[in-house]
């Protein structure tokens, strides 16, 4: 009797549990319910075709909000996350690249050492310690030891098309200013040829303004053309009295000359004479080293690569991965590879994320929101290289990409994430912070005809809708 007591108390019990989780349940999946519909609200009122995303809210890992997150989406420059990422597992925050220059019997050797950060005041930097070394004539050539990277400029992971944009940058042990040259017009007297100046200045391009400054409104375009080929920069159009000066940014194609060109330019500014040429070379065993510059550090070549979304930056880290074990030819194959194995340390599956490029200049890139948000919380988890992470990240209407996104809004301070685009291709992922002290990740990706700018609003929408 005292058995079955004790056991009908405690069905009553399990009935009573039962009763009081049932509402409880109903209420949250209602809750749940609605939520998702305020969210999908918005991408109706902005045209967002279902099909076409690929998204995704966590609060430390539970779905806040979920469409197709599992469905791999081309990602484009959000790709950029999962490079910070390995970058951040493998080395540490302590890393820094060198550049040295040596001396072996009338030589000068540039060596490079994969520093993507190595710019104008870095090279100021650098001859300026070799000055002091009391030398003041080279007899021979200046020799450019890029050798720590294999000699791939442009990896065949990027988009196949060349563009003389920065943002198609080619990529050399040994590069300089990103591997992309300034032109900047501004005009001068009316009737005369507007005022060109190329920077750094030095010897590796020739000039040809065939510009004119015009006193009312200019009616021949702008136009700046380089030949790598020819090494000419060419500048026409007409440029306005009054108007204000433009910076044209163009990419270099032969990192290892054009740093060698702008070491010599540099060199002769400070006075010291260089007879002989600039030629590829590597570093003799007997050489002395009579200068080196440390890079920042790599928590600010993060942001580098992530504020403003520079695909160099990414190539070169992911070539520095593999370096750092490789005495020489470090190639971007490897380093993917390497990026991979850290993927797959947290259990992202290949099926789940298929990548070939670390900047995203491919339509080759697929992913999910649900797999690039379990990078998010990973990295989130661990304190170790959060705030680094974070850090790096572009604020919404503080600075980057997402400087005029998002402000005067809720939102403004309260967003980190990378932005993404290609054609067709409109992305946002990172973190946002709410009043309540949550941080939610997450991850939108859209792949289809709509247009951009009214794919970026409806991403803002969904953000701002989170902070509700």
């Amino acid at each position: 009797m005292k058995t079955f007591n004790k056991f009908f108390l405690n069905v009553v019990l399990v009935l009573i549990t039962l009763l009081h989780l049932g509402p409880a349940n109903a209420q949250t999946a209602a809750a749940k319910k609605k939520s998702d519909e305020s969210y999908n609200q918005i991408l109706r009122k902005y045209k967002i075709d279902s099909d076409h995303v690929s998204l995704q809210i966590s609060d430390a890992g539970k779905e806040v909000y979920g469409l197709n997150a599992n469905v791999k989406k081309i990602p484009a420059s959000t790709t950029k996350l999962l490079t910070a990422f390995a970058v951040l597992r493998r080395m540490p925050l302590g890393h820094r690249f060198y550049t040295r220059l040596y001396t072996e019997g009338n030589n000068l050797y540039l060596q490079g050492g994969g520093d993507p950060s190595f710019v104008s005041e870095n090279m100021w930097f650098l001859v300026n310690e070799f000055h002091r070394a009391g030398i003041d004539t080279i007899k021979g050539n200046i020799v450019v030891d890029d050798s720590l990277f294999d000699q791939i400029r442009y990896d065949s992971s990027r988009q196949d098309k060349r563009v003389d944009r920065a943002y198609d940058s080619p990529v050399g042990a040994m590069s300089f200013n990103w591997n992309a040259v300034n032109v900047f017009v501004s005009p001068d007297e009316v009737g005369g040829k507007a005022r060109v100046v190329v920077d750094p200045e030095n010897d590796f391009f020739v000039l040809v303004n065939n510009t004119q400054t015009v006193a009312g409104t200019a009616k021949r375009e702008l136009v700046v053309s380089i030949s790598n080929k020819e090494r000419i920069i060419t500048v026409s159009g007409d440029v306005a009295k009054g108007s204000r000066e433009r910076a044209i940014f163009k990419s270099v194609d032969d990192p290892m000359l054009w740093s060698g060109f702008n070491l010599m330019s540099f060199l002769r500014q400070r006075g010291i004479k260089v007879e002989g040429k600039v030629v590829a070379g590597r570093v003799p065993e007997s050489a002395e080293l009579v200068a080196s510059y440390e890079s920042k550090n790599l928590s600010y070549i993060l942001a580098d690569m992530n504020k403003f979304s520079n695909n160099f930056v990414a190539e070169m880290l992911t070539k520095g991965l593999v370096a750092q074990s490789e005495k020489r030819g470090a190639s971007l194959k490897q380093g993917m590879e390497i990026i991979r194995a850290e993927l797959s340390k947290i259990n992202i599956a290949p099926t789940e994320m298929s990548v070939i490029n670390p900047s995203g200049l491919t339509r080759d890139n697929f992913f999910s929101a649900q797999a690039l948000n379990k990078v998010l919380l990973d990295v989130q988890k661990d304190f170790s290289i959060y705030p680094t992470f974070l850090d790096g990240l572009p604020i919404a209407g503080i600075d980057g990409t997402l400087r005029r996104r998002m402000k005067n809004s809720p939102a403004e301070g309260w967003v980190r994430a990378k932005t993404g685009y290609l054609d067709g291709v409109v992305s946002l992922a990172g973190y946002v912070g709410r009043r309540d002290g949550k941080v939610f990740s997450f991850t939108f990706l859209y792949n289809g005809p709509r247009d951009e700018s009214i794919v970026r609003e409806a991403f803002d929408q969904l953000i701002l809708n989170s902070l509700k």
